[in-house]
């Protein structure tokens, strides 16, 4: 249940810290995409099952302020943390290249996602300026801050597991 409580925090804060400060902080109108590191990060740390949840939760939360359509970010967030998950088995605390490796594939997919689902189904075929102005760049400043928000998640993770295994071997 703390896990749950905790989790959910994690993703209102980071959702919170994009509308506002990334919204301020942003770089020719691109910012970084911190649910797809809460959602690709819980997904490759804890499995597919917790990556499917966090997806959802976090899609929700875009589809109920941003989305022009109600279900679309959260069956999308909950694909990404799905397959997210399916690599927990390569997943190693110390080794940040599956991470970062994991995070900009997942970030990929979802620009590329949102361009041909939304942009091109409208009648845009810009899809090199497309590329170039936004999903790269994004790309490019989702990693960055990754660099950093991955360590905290990684950190209140491995405190919330020793924790979890504290209790479990009061009970054995």
């Amino acid at each position: 249940m703390k896990r749950k409580l905790i989790t959910f925090i994690i993703i209102i804060v980071c959702f919170l810290l994009e509308c506002t400060v990334f919204h301020r902080l942003s770089f020719a109108s691109v910012k970084p995409n911190l649910l797809i590191i809460i959602t690709s990060s819980f997904g490759f740390m804890r499995g597919k099952k917790e990556g499917m949840a966090v997806g959802v939760c976090s899609g929700l939360l875009i589809d109920i302020c941003w989305g022009n359509l109600l279900g679309f970010h959260t069956l999308l967030f909950a694909v990404i943390g799905y397959m997210n998950g399916s690599f927990r088995r390569l997943f190693f605390d110390d080794d940040i290249k599956l991470p970062i490796a994991l995070i900009a594939a997942s970030e990929m997919i979802y620009g590329l996602v949102c361009y041909f689902c939304m942009q091109m189904l409208q009648g845009d075929f810009a899809f090199g300026i497309y590329l170039m102005q936004i999903i790269l760049p994004e790309l490019v400043y989702t990693i960055l801050v990754t660099l950093i928000l991955y360590q905290i998640i990684l950190q209140i993770n491995k405190k919330l597991e020793a924790e979890e295994q504290r209790s479990a071997s009061r009970f054995v």
